[in-house]
This record gives C-alpha cells, structure tokens and sequence, in this order.
C-alpha cells in the first residue's frame, strides 16, 4: 500500500520511525517532510501529503505533529479525507472500523514510539465494518456532509 507521511518538527523523529516500520512491512512511503527538528509550519508538509491522500496518488496517509490535532485540522479540511486522531490501538481500531478513516495522526509529544508502532499496527490492519446497518449508514451521513459543504478537487 501506498502510504503519504507528513510531520512537523515535534513529529519528525517518531515520523522516521513509523516510515522504517511501514517500508519493513512492504508498503511504499511517499515521504512529504519535514527532514529535521528545525521549527517549521505544519501546513507545508501535512497539506501536499493530504492533497496526494484526496488525489488517489497514495491509498492512506499518517501524519505526526505534536499532539495530531494540527494535522487532523488541516487534513480534514480536503474532500475525501477522514482524519482521525488516534492516542491508543482501541480507537485506532474504530477509527478504522467505524469511520473508514484514511488519515491517521498521531501526537509525537503525547506518545511514545512504542505505542505508537501498535496505533498504526491496528490501524492498517483493520478494515471498516461494511455489511452493517449503522455503521454504514454513519459513514454515508458524514460523507454527506462533505458533499454540502467542501468542494472536489477537480472543481477547485
């Protein structure tokens, strides 16, 4: 799978360790910065990496930021994205299960990289749950949301 990473200064070296766990696991990273701890604004990175998520040029994206909720922000605000911050593996797993995330975030100031390697563990192993009724029908309504409220790509 192809797998779009993002992070700011406060994530980049928990960054560098989710990328080594995903390549050891055979997906392809497309790797969007930062390159250092060097302060820097989260936007220029996690905006290109959700853009190529939207555009179907990499099946998922993982961003890391301090907390995630900077990169949940800015990756929601794109058309077809569903970022979901995720602290522990259970709401990892239905991040997965109930929303059909795409976009897992991740805070490399609340989390270790132990705890972390296990959040992106389930997460990319877990599919949502299709075939029932509520679960579903939730999806669909949020989806509906987009559709009133933030424009397509190819209409941008």
């Amino acid at each position: 799978m192809k797998i779009a990473m993002a992070s700011d200064h406060a994530g980049y070296a928990l960054k560098a360790e989710i990328k080594a766990w995903l390549e050891n696991e055979g997906h392809e990273v497309i790797d969007f910065g930062t390159d250092s701890t060097e302060s820097c604004d989260l936007s220029d990175y996690v905006y290109p990496a959700s853009l190529a998520v939207a555009k179907g040029e990499a099946e998922r994206g993982i961003f890391v930021d301090g907390v995630g909720y900077g990169s949940a922000l800015i990756a929601n605000r794109i058309y077809g994205l569903n970022a979901a911050v995720c602290q522990d593996p259970f709401c990892a797993k239905l991040a997965r299960q109930h929303t059909d995330s795409n976009v897992l975030c991740i805070g490399g100031k609340i989390i270790g990289s132990g705890i972390a390697l296990e959040i992106v563990n389930v997460w990319m192993h877990t599919d949502v749950l299709s075939g029932i009724d509520k679960y579903t029908n939730r999806i669909k309504k949020v989806q509906a949301i987009s559709e009133k409220h933030l424009k397509k790509l190819s209409e941008v």
